[in-house]
């Protein structure tokens, strides 16, 4: 708190300035206390098993004891393919949803489409598809269509519909009118106006959007093999149930490299096509 003395003319005593009225001061404090009382809450509510805790660094140096050395001999028999399939998950996961999200996206556009009904159908559905997790989706689609790969990319295209689809429509409402209502004045069609109006304006937002999402999407793949949606996590998984750590430290290094070689190749894209 900041505080001042100064004295005006004709009072009888020196007003202090205060940086925060009552108020605000109740108002903070409450939020501290809030925050304070959620957090142990929370505590009480993990359970925390303290010999667990104890040989937790014992557990772990076994546990890399184990995955070392690394078979990097398994990697062209169980590693490889299932690499490239997670790649090609992510890949058209993205395309999907891409092709799924940019409708929606226009239709909860509210300079776009006027109607207050269709925004709030389009926003629910970019909701709905953003809360539900990405293994949550693969486990419904492999009850569906069973399990593969197939599960997987419709996975990973459902749940980036309301990423892609919000970015766009938010991209798309603040866009400049001047350039829109110049080609409404000439008479253009709405496709027109979307193509010639819109597009050159969102055109860097909605490539950025592509590009980040689908960067996201290949580390989400990666885990979808866990419950049975194809790609590397089903070697993973596979290696976990075998107690393979050598092949565990394999799986988990592929991983690790794919994402740093899919963030080198996003970047180069990004400089060459924003």
């Amino acid at each position: 708190m900041n505080a001042s003395t100064t004295t005006l003319p004709g009072a009888a005593y020196p007003r202090v300035w205060h940086r925060y009225t009552m108020g605000q001061r109740l108002l903070r404090f409450a939020l501290y206390l809030v925050v304070v009382a959620a957090i142990v809450q929370a505590t009480r509510s993990v359970e925390i098993i303290p010999e667990f805790l104890y040989d937790a660094p014992e557990q772990m140096a076994d546990l890399l004891g184990r995955m070392w050395p690394v078979d990097w001999a398994f990697y062209p028999e169980g590693v490889h393919a299932a690499l490239l399939e997670t790649l090609h998950i992510a890949t058209l996961g993205t395309i999907l949803s891409v092709v799924l999200a940019v409708p929606v996206g226009l239709l909860a556009a509210n300079n776009l489409t006027p109607s207050k009904l269709v925004n709030q159908f389009a926003r629910l559905i970019l909701v709905s598809s953003r809360s539900v997790n990405s293994l949550v989706w693969a486990l419904l689609f492999i009850a569906i269509f069973g399990p593969g790969a197939l599960a997987g990319t419709l996975a990973i295209a459902f749940r980036s519909i309301g990423f892609v689809g919000k970015l766009v429509g938010e991209a798309i409402e603040e866009a400049q009118r001047g350039p829109v209502e110049a080609l409404t004045a000439t008479g253009a069609s709405k496709s027109a106006v979307l193509w010639y109006g819109y597009w050159p304006q969102i055109r860097p937002a909605f490539w950025s959007i592509v590009l980040l999402r689908w960067d996201i999407n290949v580390r989400e793949s990666a885990v979808l093999g866990l419950v049975g949606a194809g790609g590397i996590g089903m070697a993973l998984d596979t290696a976990l149930n075998l107690f393979q750590w050598d092949r565990v430290a394999l799986v988990l290094a592929a991983i690790f490299a794919v994402v740093i070689v899919a963030e080198i190749a996003i970047t180069q894209a990004r400089k060459r096509i924003l």
